[in-house]
């Protein structure tokens, strides 16, 4: 687990909450903390060198975003989205995307195009990469590209909307993806994009639809059987 690069035994005085939540949220978001890890009050507050107090208002507001499940008489877990909850994320984007970028179009100019773009050309510098490391940033740097589209619009409650259904995303990712390749295509963004520059925002919605329904269909949604036995389960 990171510590957002804190040197736990110089900084301990200046780590509140929030910077701990954050910490946990990047690794989730990034995928370096996987679906159903537990997050152990005594051991998070030894990482951060910290009381369990403030180890307890992180996890519960991670709790409220749906990151992490706090159980009773078992301490707290990344969250374990069920295929019903990733078929809803994903139905909330299909309604969210399209209004949010009719809220950022006024607002874009050349300017923030470029900021785009700059994006885009990192999301295709991290897919020329290999290893563990350059997939996990590069997931986030395409969920980077949602939440700037998602800032331009200038309305700070569609932002937060977005910063939960993004992280959200990622769980269901991490959980349900089947692709190697990235599950938010960097040549779908540009196209939004180049529809963005031309004003096009019909266009850039009908793509960002399009784009949203690439992710879902990536995603191995199929619920298990019921009543499948171990031997049934594992095909023995």
């Amino acid at each position: 687990m990171t510590t957002a690069n804190l040197d736990p035994a110089e900084n301990a005085i200046d780590i509140d909450a929030q910077q701990i939540r954050d910490a946990i949220r990047d690794a989730i978001v990034e995928r370096r903390l996987a679906p159903g890890t537990k997050l152990s009050e005594t051991d998070v507050g030894n990482l951060f060198n910290v009381s369990r107090t403030l180890v307890r208002a992180a996890l519960q507001a991670l709790s409220y975003e749906g990151l992490v499940n706090v159980e009773k008489n078992r301490g707290a877990f990344v969250a374990y989205p069920s295929v019903a909850e990733a078929q809803q994320i994903f139905a909330t984007r299909r309604l969210l995307e399209p209004v949010i970028l009719r809220e950022a179009a006024p607002s874009i100019r050349k300017a923030q195009v470029k900021e785009l773009r700059e994006l885009l050309a990192e999301e295709v510098r991290l897919t020329n990469q290999r290893g563990a490391p350059a997939r996990r940033a590069e997931i986030k740097a395409s969920g980077d590209f949602h939440l700037a589209v998602a800032a331009m619009s200038g309305n700070a409650i569609l932002k937060r909307f977005m910063d939960e259904l993004v992280a959200r995303s990622s769980l269901v990712i991490a959980l349900y993806g089947q692709s190697v390749i990235s599950s938010c295509g960097h040549s779908e963004h540009r196209q939004i994009v180049d529809a963005l520059e031309k004003k096009d925002v019909e266009a850039a919605c009908a793509l960002m639809l399009q784009h949203i329904d690439h992710i879902e269909a990536d995603l191995d949604l199929r619920p298990a059987r019921k009543g499948s036995d171990l031997k049934d389960a594992l095909q023995l």
